[in-house]
């Protein structure tokens, strides 16, 4: 069983940057961010392939944030600029257990998952 632990998250004003991080405490394949608001459903935000080749964004978070990882370290990370204020949600990391090459965005296809971490942006 691998275990996520998420960092990273905060209190931000609107325009400002915040860098997520999740450790793995073993080997990963796809890892992905998604993250869900008070009142609704948990979404996807951004996922990526183990080696790195693909990477999929939601359309609201495309120009603003950028999902990379570091195998060395089993870890993966979301730099989230120009926040705005529906960026506010709890944000979630989630890792599967097979698959080089895939990064599925439904949340039913990852096998791991953090305990979430907040981000609340101010106006």
């Amino acid at each position: 069983q691998v275990q996520l632990v998420e960092s990273g998250g905060g209190l931000v004003q609107a325009g400002k940057s915040l860098r997520l991080s999740c450790a793995a405490s073993g080997r990963t394949y796809g890892m992905g961010w998604f993250r869900q608001a008070p009142g609704k459903e948990r979404e996807f935000v951004a996922v990526i392939s183990r080696n790195g080749g693909l990477t999929l964004y939601v359309d609201s978070v495309k120009g603003r944030f950028t999902i990379s990882r570091d195998n060395a370290k089993n870890t993966v990370y979301l730099q989230m600029n120009s926040l705005k204020s529906e960026d506010t949600a709890v944000y979630y990391c989630a890792a599967r257990s097979s698959g080089y090459f895939d990064a599925p965005q439904a949340q039913q296809l990852y096998d791991y998952w953090g305990q979430g971490t907040q981000v609340t942006v101010s106006s």
